[in-house]
């Protein structure tokens, strides 16, 4: 065998290796077996992955290493014929509630690219098929806003995005514009705009300010058509009182008024703004305040603590405290007892305690060493809105933690765990949204995208995304994951369907001249699907990788 097609190694000492010998050939699919504790993992990752990665980063420049750390050099003698290596150990993909099967594997990124590219936007409000307006749709629309309504046309030219926009804010002035409205605040353009060029700002040009009126119609036409030259065919139409009412040349509802931006990629991505629901964040899911958390014993009266958060404040000897003055104040407004068990409360006196009143009630405070002293009329909050704004408000880590523990996490409730918002949501592929299609599993995945039917158009434009998004559900199941779904959170993963899920993503990146290590990749594989399993680490050979595993079992 020529010295370049096999990797030669001597004298390993790493762990319990005993001075170690060996040839493993180059290009290959090599099996490292035997019982525990003999020397496999030593062998395998840290002696042969180990120094392929040492070596790898040594060729990089001194700044790279910088951010990569310093990697110790395992305890062997020479290793000739090593390649830039990856392991694919049993370990939690992430821990990262964003993560999901879809995004680890890069198959959301395809599919939000095809929904980008061929999704058909619909009305989320009446369902129909949402189409391009025209000039004249957008003017009689604001022409329908309340006579003597004071309006502004603006130009919204960036969106979201970072930078100092002094270029911007030059060509605009000499396009003959005074005003602009950066962030939400209008700037006369004669003075020095300085932003943040790290941070992400909206620049909206101030074409025009009207007062609605039938005669206005021939100016606001111009205004308007103004607007969608400069930006792009987006115009927003701002009220005065901070509502803006985007519309746009490309997509709208001329029944509902509702208009969409542009479709981009972005609008399918749960991490971006331009994405995300605005309630859970992207996540899917949100924490609230559970009432039996906040009165655990309902055996027990207000002034025994059955309010656990305000407890040190109702209970006995902490009687100065400004909640118990308020609930004080609401029992005698109400005409209860604070001396009655919770349980024995009229359920109107619990939801009122719980969630606030919009009734005035007195509040006497005296603090018990009588400095402090106070009378006023005010509405309840509640305890668990008091709490929700403390838990927005604060900066501090501790009580943000302290009002966790009063909480429970739920599907959130705008989204339904879709993550999305509901104008991305709208927009379908073959009748269904990007959601729809993520919480199909694998299998189901693909058999919808081998059935799936598109115009001639849409077909040549999707061509390329679709390949790459069959090939990666086709990987995942011929490595036995065929049953998993593509929204399933990457967390949720045991260690050796991330390990497969990993597998599975380098031969979708379609490397060659690698040498690959992997842990045990049958581990909790079902034996009908071990051939498939086999027949992946030979295609990740077969690309021109050396392929070592590790193995148990014969």
């Amino acid at each position: 065998m020529a010295e370049k097609d096999k990797i030669i190694i001597k004298g390993a000492r790493e762990h319990n290796l005993k001075n170690i010998d060996l040839e493993i050939p180059r290009n290959k699919l090599v099996v490292f077996t035997g019982i525990s504790g003999s020397g496999k993992s030593s062998l395998a990752f840290d002696t042969i992955y180990a120094e392929g990665q040492r070596r790898y980063v040594e060729s990089l420049s001194a700044y790279a290493r910088q951010f990569l750390g310093l990697m110790e050099k395992p305890d062997v003698d020479y290793i000739e014929g090593l390649s830039p290596a990856i392991s694919i150990e049993q370990r939690t993909a992430s821990k990262n509630p964003r993560s999901t099967v879809g995004t680890v594997t890069e198959i959301y990124d395809y599919l939000r690219l095809l929904f980008a590219r061929i999704g058909i936007p619909h009305c989320y409000k009446c369902g129909k098929r949402i189409q391009r307006q025209t000039v004249q749709q957008i003017v009689d629309a604001v022409l329908q806003l309340p006579v003597n309504s004071r309006i502004q046309v603006l130009a919204p030219i960036v969106r979201g995005r970072k930078g100092e926009y002094r270029e911007t804010f030059d060509e605009i002035r000499r396009e003959g514009y005074v005003r602009v409205r950066v962030d939400g605040n209008i700037y006369d353009l004669s003075q020095q705009i300085k932003l943040d060029k790290n941070k992400k700002h909206s620049i909206d040009v101030v074409v025009d300010r009207l007062v609605v009126n039938p005669k206005i119609a021939q100016r606001l036409t111009d205004s308007v058509e103004t607007a969608l030259n400069l930006a792009s065919g987006l115009v927003i139409i701002n009220n005065l009182n901070g509502e803006d009412r985007l519309f746009s040349e490309h997509f709208a509802c001329v029944d509902c008024g509702v208009s969409y931006e542009e479709i981009s990629p972005r609008m399918f991505s749960f991490n971006s703004p331009y994405g995300a629901c605005p309630t859970c964040n992207g996540l899917g899911k949100v924490m609230e305040i559970d009432p039996e958390l906040v009165v655990p014993n309902k055996n027990i009266s207000i002034s025994q603590g059955a309010i656990e958060p305000w407890g040190e404040s109702t209970r006995a000897g902490g009687r100065e405290g400004w909640y118990f003055n308020y609930l004080k104040a609401l029992a005698e407004h109400y005409h209860f007892d604070l001396n009655t068990p919770w349980k024995d409360l009229p359920d109107k006196i619990q939801r009122i305690i719980l969630y606030g009143s919009d009734e005035e009630v007195q509040v006497h405070y005296r603090s018990v060493a009588g400095k402090m002293s106070a009378d006023f009329l005010t509405k309840f909050e509640g305890v668990i809105p008091n709490m929700q704004r403390r838990y927005r408000q604060t900066n501090s880590t501790a009580v943000r933690e302290w009002i966790e523990t009063y909480m429970n996490t739920r599907t959130c409730p705008t989204c339904d765990g879709a993550r999305l918002k509901k104008e991305s949501l709208s927009i379908l592929v073959n009748g269904l949204n990007i959601h729809q299609i993520t919480e199909k599993s694998i299998k189901e995945a693909m058999q919808f995208f081998s059935e799936i039917k598109l115009s001639e158009r849409e077909a040549a434009i999707a061509h390329q995304i679709l390949k790459e998004i069959r090939e990666r559900l086709h990987f995942l199941v011929n490595v036995g994951l065929d049953y998993i779904t593509l929204d399933r959170t990457a967390s949720s993963l045991s260690g050796g369907e991330a390990q497969r899920i990993r597998l599975a993503t380098q031969i979708g990146s379609q490397l060659v001249g690698v040498l690959y290590v992997l842990d045990e990749p049958s581990i909790g594989l079902h034996q009908r699907d071990n051939h498939r399993l086999l027949n992946t680490l030979e295609r990740l050979r077969d690309l021109g990788n050396t392929v070592i595993v590790v193995e148990h079992d014969r």
